[in-house]
């Protein structure tokens, strides 16, 4: 048979009814859709079927497929695997109630000689240990429970688990949303209807965003709803940081970096941004007796890099080393300057990085005093949220370069009369649209970004953050070949992919300020 729309057509197996269904993307195949309950044969028979049928699906030639085919297959695909998903976490969770602590040996688990359900379905469904628990930590918040008197009561997350069983939102995103409401349930702004207010609008997002998204917004709803678990959550990040050195074996020795966000930002600026640099920063002597010239420098056609101008063509070394041992390169390198450096002289070796802290007005004025503590700031490239005081520590004599903003995240319009976006403007973007590619979908950090101008610079457009953003060298060489639109609304980038250049309803907002509060917390706090 032949799936498709608007004039795509896609060849599946015979007996397949699989199909999208538009407005919840819930995908499901014949022998399934017609089952209506009854006991476990039936329930039994009809996975046969299905498993028979993702037997044939596995093994479609996918190369015959066109493009457009092939995106309507993976969404499919992906739609049927997460009603597989929730199969799993909701069969799992019951496994878990039936083999809860209070009945002893009596507990499924325990009949079957595991004395935990975690055992039990690592053994039985052959997965890890680390799946198993997830499986019943998201079911055991999405399935139906009892009150002690043996009465109904909805799901802990009722909106969530509706969505999940729907398959309109995967199991991924759904841990990442019941994770973070947890943690926010005994803050001070956590009343019953701020909860509601975050579970759906967190499911709302997690039906169409990816789950870096979803996770990154439950986030901020973690720490709108629990302000005052901020430090105590800061405390345990800091209490698990360290550092484990192995023995040494044919004279290499491992070294294990449990690094918390200060130290896991200042690594990332220093090991992964030079990466983007075109020729080695710290090439070792025979490694560069083996090297030959490259080709030219590879420049987009604005004549941007990173922010920085390109003003001539050069002919770099060509690197002989693996990335591994580029980055061991820089951090021998680094801790070598830090080694040699004095307290009145520079080391002999450049920046490889810089990383930005970014904090609003309010909370920087609010920690001017060690007796509070309730706001908080952001690290670039770093996900979890940093307390406003250790921003203020870090800025002090670190290198991490602050950044205030106000109360939405607006920095202050920096005009300039050059073309290249100044290190100034480059912090001002990210305080604006986020320590990241502004792309949807993309974590490429922001120090890893070109500057680009929305109006380009030839044709008039200004060196201001009013007309400028952030893209990663991917995504940029995508905008220039046509794959994507951006233009500025309200003093903000706004995002169209080209396939919908004559929809003005596609314009999707592109700025992911995670110093925003959620609009639904602000109005009803």
């Amino acid at each position: 048979m032949r799936l498709g729309g608007a004039g795509l057509g896609l060849l599946v197996p015979s007996g397949w009814c699989l199909g999208v269904v538009h407005g919840c993307g819930v995908a499901w195949f014949e022998g399934v859709c017609g089952w209506e309950g009854g006991g476990v044969t039936e329930f039994r028979e009809a996975l046969a079927r299905a498993t028979v049928l993702l037997g044939e699906l596995a093994h479609l030639d996918r190369s015959v497929l066109s493009d457009a085919d092939l995106v309507v297959l993976l969404e499919a695909e992906e739609a049927a695997g997460r009603l597989v998903d929730a199969i799993r976490v909701f069969t799992a969770a019951e496994i878990a109630e039936r083999s809860r602590h209070e009945l002893g040996m009596e507990g499924l688990s325990s009949r079957y000689s595991h004395r935990k359900p975690v055992d039990f379905i690592e053994y039985r469904a052959r997965v890890s240990k680390a799946e198993a628990a997830r499986r019943v930590r998201v079911g055991a918040a999405l399935r139906a429970r009892r009150s002690l008197l043996g009465e109904s009561l909805p799901a802990e997350r009722p909106v969530l688990a509706v969505a999940v069983r729907d398959g309109r939102v995967g199991v991924e995103a759904a841990g990442a949303i019941i994770t973070h409401l947890k943690q926010a349930a005994t803050g001070c702004e956590a009343t019953v209807e701020n909860m509601d207010a975050a579970e759906a609008a967190l499911t709302e997002v997690a039906v169409t965003s990816p789950v870096a998204e979803v996770s990154d917004l439950a986030r901020a709803w973690r720490d709108g709803l629990d302000p005052d678990g901020i430090e105590p959550r800061w405390d345990d990040i800091l209490r698990q940081r360290g550092v484990t050195i192995g023995r040494e074996h044919g004279g290499l020795k491992t070294y294990t970096i449990t690094a918390a966000p200060p130290l896991a930002a200042v690594l990332d600026a220093a090991l992964i941004d030079p990466m983007d640099h075109t020729g080695p920063r710290f090439l070792p002597a025979e490694d560069r007796a083996h090297a030959d010239p490259s080709d030219t420098d590879p420049t987009d056609e604005s004549g941007e890099q990173a922010g920085r101008p390109t003003t001539a063509v050069t002919a770099p070394i060509a690197d002989p080393r693996t990335l591994a041992q580029k980055q061991y390169d820089i951090l021998e390198a680094v801790f070598t300057a830090g080694l040699n450096a004095t307290r009145t002289g520079e080391a002999d070796y450049r920046t490889t990085g810089t990383v930005t802290a970014i904090i609003s007005l309010t909370d920087l004025l609010a920690n001017t005093t060690p007796t509070t503590g309730r706001g908080y700031g952001i690290l670039e490239g770093i996900e979890e949220i940093i307390p406003a005081r250790v921003i203020q520590q870090l800025a002090c004599d670190t290198g991490i370069t602050p950044l205030v903003v106000g109360a939405r995240g607006e920095p202050l319009w920096l005009g300039r009369t050059t073309r290249y976006i100044t290190p100034a403007q480059r912090r001002a973007l990210i305080a604006r649209d986020g320590d990241r590619c502004i792309a949807t979908g993309c974590r490429k950090r922001a120090a890893q970004c070109h500057g680009h101008h929305v109006i380009f610079n030839h044709h008039g457009g200004p060196t201001n953050i009013d007309n400028a953003v952030l893209l990663c060298p991917a995504h940029h060489t995508a905008l220039h070949q046509g794959a994507f639109e951006i233009r500025m609304i309200n003093a903000l980038p706004y995002l169209r992919d080209s396939i919908d250049a004559t929809n003005n309803n596609a314009w999707q907002p592109a700025s992911h300020n995670r110093l925003t509060p959620p609009h639904h917390l602000t109005a009803t706090g």
